[in-house]
């Protein structure tokens, strides 16, 4: 990655800059040369004299092992000693020629380092002003594919041995400049690629060379994928553009990869779900902290925050990134809070939920679905916060429930225009996946979830809710989507409405279902506790086992919310209730049958069966 020299003067038309060591330490100098290296990246020369950090972090290895052997190299040639001029630090005895100004920087600091950054001029400018680079923001994460370009695997076969990631631009006019704008690159691309890519070809191809020549930048993480496996480095250079033989590296970055990569099936889910995007080049700055985290231990990210002098008080990026998302376990005042039977059968469900994310909770009408999802749901997620709650009918649509094209009024103009909107998925997706939030549930309650056309309302998110470590392209905006880790799903489903057995294969392979009937726990027995709890007198529990008793249809029977409501023990309150709400459903079920209700299911036939 560097070769020693050593120089009288480095001759370049740059000021000199320097290197602020950590914890108050003295100050490394060194000068940008324009001469590049053999993979295209701008060399730097470190001064003789300029001292460093005596240790390096555990990841220095892993994270930039070109710049570990050479600092190693420098030591074992006695170039990197001992300093007597600054006790405690190492120091140079002669210049050293490296191939970035980042590898400059990590030989002396023993940590992976933004050279572009980290060396400034007397006056406090970082070196990153005098490149001609667009400079910007925070550093970025990005993806380019080379595993299948034109048949060959240019990753194992060019990239990672000569140290750089290129792009295919076979037909791109020579000339194209870094930095250029978006505007110019798609006239470029219309004429020059006029007869021989589509006009989606085309679209693409400019979004994807913008990205490579104006938006990558010296310091961005550089992600690729190869065998199975996600190999990782960082940019070290600008773009340059060649005319390559065989047309499949036109364009090229310089990059010091890491040599072992990652294992694809190890990689969080997050990121499974950014590296699944078929495009050739991806921005992966979303799940940047979690590249930056792969491979290297709680502790040494926490080392190597101390070693650059980071602010103890602020949060570690790459740590926040991999808080574990937790479903935490239903407790006895959960389940007494709900009046379930069993706290064992609230685990269950929690457990359902971690293993499928999607569950639905299904019964005859009046059993508590709805109030139980969104109690579970408060519960589990934190708060109401995290909780949204949406009621499928049957005219409810794809663009009611995750985005479409809707009419809004330009509040200035007062016209009206079609806009994309945003539904209740979309929204809560995107604020589960936003920093910090990752490792928060966050719960979407679909209510009557079988009353809508599943099939048509769902559309394409049918395949993420089985595969949640995907992507998919949307249909109207064009974005590459997933579904969140941490967001979960829970529908509940009337059973009297639409019999459980009209549910297609597709929904059942993606939801787990759990019954709430009044045959069984925690439904049986829940207005007897109700009852108790509140210390009312039995007999509305014996008078609805007796109702149920003779109802034959499971999917038909009476759930227990309709007398577990204050008014129902006012004066005549009970009556009033089964002369309203109950017989009228029973009324219905029985419609063309030669059944008197009253006789089979008024209160005076069943308190006289009761004795």
């Amino acid at each position: 990655m560097g070769e020693i020299v050593t120089m009288a003067d480095a001759g370049t038309p740059y000021p000199e800059f320097r290197l602020k060591l950590p914890g108050g330490g003295p100050e490394a100098r060194g000068r940008l040369l324009t001469e590049k290296g053999t993979n295209g990246s701008q060399k730097f020369i470190v001064l003789a004299g300029s001292p460093g950090r005596p240790e390096v972090v555990p990841s220095f290895p892993v994270r930039m092992p070109s710049s570990y052997r050479l600092r190693q190299r420098l030591i074992e040639d006695d170039i990197f000693v001992e300093s007597e001029t600054w006790p405690g630090w190492m120091e140079l005895v002669e210049d050293v020629e490296c191939n970035s100004p980042s590898a400059a920087a990590e030989i002396l600091v023993g940590r992976s380092a933004n050279g572009w950054l980290e060396w400034k001029t007397a006056d406090g400018h970082p070196l990153s002003d005098y490149l001609d680079q667009v400079w910007w923001g925070p550093n970025r994460a990005w993806l380019v594919r080379g595993s299948n370009v034109s048949g060959l695997d240019l990753v194992r076969r060019l990239w990672l041995p000569e140290g750089m990631v290129t792009l295919r631009a076979r037909h791109l006019r020579q000339g194209v400049e870094q930095g250029i704008s978006k505007d110019r690159l798609r006239a470029a691309v219309e004429e020059d690629y006029a007869s021989t890519a589509t006009y989606n070809q085309k679209v693409q191809l400019v979004e994807e060379l913008h990205m490579f020549l104006s938006r990558m930048r010296p310091g961005d993480t550089m992600c690729t994928i190869s065998g199975g496996r996600l190999y990782v480095g960082k940019i070290t250079g600008t773009a340059e553009q060649l005319a390559s033989e065989d047309g499949r590296s036109d364009l090229r970055r310089p990059v010091d990869w890491a040599e072992d990569g990652h294992a694809y099936e190890d990689l969080p889910e997050a990121l499974q779900q950014k590296l699944s995007a078929q495009h050739d080049v991806v921005d992966l700055s979303a799940v940047k902290d979690l590249v930056d985290g792969l491979g290297i231990s709680d502790e040494d990210l926490i080392e190597e925050a101390e070693a650059a002098d980071r602010d103890p008080s602020v949060e570690i990026p790459a740590l926040t990134a991999r808080r574990e998302l937790e479903l935490p376990e239903p407790t006895d005042d959960l389940a007494e809070e709900l009046l379930v039977h069993d706290t064992a059968w609230l685990r269950e469900v929690r457990d359902l939920l971690w293993d499928e994310r999607q569950l639905v909770l299904y019964g005859p009408p009046g059993t508590g679905k709805t109030y139980l999802a969104l109690k579970l749901a408060e519960f589990l997620g934190g708060g109401p916060e995290q909780v949204k709650l949406v009621q499928f009918h049957p005219s409810y649509a794809y663009e009611d429930f995750f985005e479409g094209f809707r009419p809004q009024e330009d509040p200035q103009t007062r016209e009206v225009a079609f806009r994309l909107t945003a539904g209740p998925l979309r929204e809560l997706a995107d604020l589960a996946s936003r920093e910090g939030n990752r490792h928060i549930p966050h719960f979407l309650i679909i209510d009557e979830i079988n009353r809508a056309n599943l099939a048509k309302v769902f559309g394409e998110l049918y395949f993420l809710l089985e595969y949640r470590n995907k992507s998919v392209r949307l249909t109207y905006s064009g974005d590459d989507f997933a579904l969140p880790p941490n967001l979960f799903v829970i529908g509940t489903m009337n059973t009297a409405d639409r019999s459980i057995a009209l549910v297609d294969a597709a929904m059942r392979r993606r939801f787990a279902f759990v019954e709430l009937s009044p045959r069984t726990e925690p439904t049986s027995g829940l207005l007897r506790r109700w009852l108790s709890r509140e210390g009312r007198d039995a007999e509305p529990a014996d008078l609805l086992d007796a109702l149920n008793s003779r109802i034959d249809d499971i999917d038909f029977r009476i759930g227990p919310s309709y007398l577990m409501k204050a008014g129902v023990y006012r004066d005549g309150g009970v009556e009033r209730t089964w002369r309203t709400k109950i017989l009228p459903l029973l009324e219905e079920y029985h419609y063309g049958e030669s059944v008197d209700i009253e006789k089979r299911y008024g209160l005076a036939a069943l308190r006289d069966s009761l004795g």
